[in-house]
């Protein structure tokens, strides 16, 4: 079950976190992973690792934000029978203490970066009469998050997008889902608490694992297991449809 032997997957931002374990397991899965990554360096590590296992991955810089860099780096790849939207940057305030130039740039990476590379993938899919896309949202799409203007924002627009790919492709045989995940724990989050809350790691850490009901943060690999669900052949009937994944956050933070 859940073989992707065969198949061509992009993950965008799979260079590390989220995005590297799901390159991983779709590698280990079988795929052919296409890691497209604003870190090239680190997207390299990753397909280095990936090949060390014996998996089948290629790395690409690319900063999802420039169409005609999204549009060349999907040329190169080709065949495209899968693709994770996964790249995307975080930001912490409010309306009135985002700036414009931090609303631009959170809307440029998660949104038209997300929207650059369906612009891409789709036609190739089309073409085949076949495909998956998968977007990374958040429960930011779908609660008030303290101080995550931009971002929810930015995540509420893949949401919506998903929805929207999912309807206009059906008869084309492509697929659409999102996953919503609650804090993972990842790189990301260690370097933020050390930047802002030097001395107070161990407190603040648990404080952001507690605030999940279940107790503790997500892991990358729990995320990645469902994105695996969600992009092999089981799932052919499922689209249109976002997953929380969020250690029961949305239905029982009360």
């Amino acid at each position: 079950m859940f073989s992707l032997k065969g198949k061509s997957a992009i993950v965008t931002g799979g260079g590390s976190g989220i995005g590297k374990a799901i390159s991983v397991l779709f590698a280990k899965q079988g795929a052919d992973v296409h890691i497209v990554e604003l870190n090239a360096a680190a997207a390299l590590q990753a397909v280095n690792e990936i090949k060390a296992a014996g998996g089948q991955a290629f790395a690409y810089g690319c900063d999802v934000s420039r169409q005609s860099d999204v549009v060349e780096v999907f040329h190169q790849i080709g065949n495209i029978d899968i693709l994770v939207n996964n790249a995307g940057i975080a930001h912490i305030g409010r309306a009135d203490t985002t700036t414009e130039a931090e609303f631009t740039k959170v809307f440029d990476v998660n949104v038209k970066g997300a929207y650059n590379c369906l612009y891409a993938a789709i036609p190739v899919m089309k073409q085949k009469g076949a495909g998956v896309v998968l977007n990374m949202a958040s429960i930011g799409a779908l609660v008030g998050l303290a101080d995550r203007f931009a971002y929810s924002m930015s995540k509420g627009a893949v949401y919506a997008m998903t929805l929207s790919v999912a309807k206009d492709y059906m008869a084309d045989g492509i697929r659409c889902n999102s996953i919503s995940p609650a804090r993972i724990h990842t790189p990301f989050v260690d370097g933020f608490i050390a930047k802002n809350y030097a001395g107070q790691e161990a407190e603040i850490f648990e404080k952001l694992s507690k605030s999940q009901p279940i107790g503790r943060m997500g892991k990358p690999e729990e995320v990645a297991s469902l994105a695996l669900y969600l992009c092999s052949d089981e799932a052919g009937f499922v689209t249109g449809n976002d997953y929380p994944l969020d250690g029961g956050f949305i239905k029982l933070n009360n």
